[in-house]
């Protein structure tokens, strides 16, 4: 499976002048976001579990692979509940030692996971602001970053052949990106156009049609029959690549006091570049039945694939979406005498 699940969670803890003061209020509070974190803790478990048991009972999983992904699960849950009540736990015992809001007025603690905090800063683990230090709002920041995510179809342009005749099935071959980047505003004055520049984990995965599977002869990878029937037959290459978009479109101005913005969210964008990488491995699963008993390989090796990765992409996109197009000017193979190139055509997701 391609899919990725990304949990964002946030807990910010203000300890200011609210509540008049009253540090047994703010006790109260605090005692209450820890029964909401337990109770948070017990629900992800759940939905994981549950998740765990839809994969056993797809055949994707073993049943001794699934107990040891429930009891893992189970760990992590725990340790999650113990790791963050200690935090509120260390906060509760500063405002009893004390006995008064004012020694610990105006820190903070921000518990995130790529999400911004009160001061737009992007968390990933545990930031703490103390009482003075307040973060001073930079007037204009001209490159800003997102998370990217990216899934859909992928497949192969074939010289001479329309993906009508593919070798791979249309729905079943799917691709998943993963990365970050960040976007530069150009010109001083204006938005319209920005560089758009990070790093992605390619994920391209190839299933054969024909009860087929790939094959390396030492000279050329080809597809060749399997000699038992397949029950599946996938094919996967996955790659670091470097991307440059240059990316066009309008934008609102928003001006405050001390700052300015300019927002893109609400207005269509469009991005045409390429990327540049190295492909960090290819394998191949396939699994059937033999003598009435189910067997799953798992084979990884080179299959003679091409190492360095270099294309062109694009994307249409408003608000946070976008449909992504990308295509390898690289062929798959090296010495295969038939040229075969990857193309994917999905959707793509930039959460800042």
């Amino acid at each position: 499976m391609y899919c990725t699940v990304v949990t964002v969670w946030v807990l910010t803890i203000v300890s200011a002048q609210a509540q008049e003061n009253d540090a047994a209020n703010a006790i109260a509070i605090l005692k209450a976001a820890q029964e909401q974190i337990i109770a948070e803790e017990k629900e992800a478990l759940t939905n994981e579990v549950e998740n765990i048991n839809q994969r056993l009972e797809q055949d994707e999983i073993s049943i001794a692979e699934a107990k040891g992904l429930k009891e893992q699960a189970a760990e992590k849950r725990a340790l999650n509940i113990e790791n963050r009540l200690a935090i509120i736990d260390n906060k509760i015992a500063l405002l009893e030692r004390n006995g008064k809001m004012e020694e610990a007025e105006g820190s903070s603690i921000s518990i995130g996971v790529g999400s911004l905090d009160q001061d737009n800063d992007r968390v990933f683990g545990i930031k703490v602001r103390e009482r003075g230090t307040a973060k001073k709002r930079k007037y204009d920041r001209r490159t800003t970053s997102a998370f990217v995510f990216a899934f859909g179809l992928n497949n192969v342009m074939t010289e001479g052949e329309s993906l009508n005749d593919s070798d791979f099935k249309i729905g079943g071959s799917r691709f998943a990106e993963i990365g970050w980047a960040w976007r530069t505003r150009v010109f001083k004055n204006t938005n319209w156009f920005r560089v758009k520049y990070g790093f992605s984990f390619q994920f391209n995965g190839l299933k054969p049609t024909d009860n087929r599977y790939y094959v390396d002869t030492g000279d050329q990878t080809e597809l060749q029959e399997f000699p038992l029937d397949l029950d599946k037959s996938k094919f996967r290459m996955d790659n670091l690549v470097f991307p440059v978009h240059f990316e066009f479109g309008p934008s609102e101005k928003i001006e405050k006091d001390g700052y300015f913005r300019y927002n893109t969210y609400n207005k269509i964008k469009v991005g045409l570049g390429g990327y540049a990488g190295f492909n960090l491995g290819s394998r191949q699963k396939l699994k059937y039945s033999e003598d009435g008993e189910d067997v799953k390989e798992k084979l990884k090796a080179s299959y003679n694939t091409n190492n360095f990765i270099y294309g062109l992409s694009g994307y249409l996109g408003w608000k946070w979406a976008a449909v992504y197009v990308k295509y390898d000017l690289n062929t798959i193979f090296k010495d295969n005498p038939i040229d075969q190139r990857n193309i994917s055509l999905g959707l793509r997701f930039d959460v800042d």
